[in-house]
C-alpha cells in the first residue's frame, strides 16, 4: 500500500504549476478545487515522477 502526502502549503497550485498531474503516467494525481489530491492510489507505480518534478518538494510518497 501506498500513502501520498502533498503539502498543499508549498503547492503553487494549478495556476503556477501542475507538472505533477501532467506527467503522471498512472493518472493517480488530478486537480480537485484547484489542488493536486492524490485519486487510486492503488494504481500508483511508486516511480516518484512526481516527487522529482516538484519544484517545491510538496510530493511525497510512503510504501507501507
Amino acid at each position: 500500500m501506498v500513502q501520498i502526502i502533498i503539502d498543499h502549503d508549498k503547492c503553487d497550485g494549478e495556476d503556477e504549476c501542475g507538472d505533477c498531474v501532467d506527467l503522471c503516467t498512472m493518472e493517480v494525481l488530478k486537480w480537485v478545487n484547484g489542488k493536486v489530491e492524490p485519486v487510486d492510489i492503488d494504481e500508483c507505480s511508486l516511480c516518484e515522477t512526481c516527487v522529482d518534478l516538484c519544484p517545491n518538494e510538496c510530493i511525497k510518497l510512503i510504501a507501507d
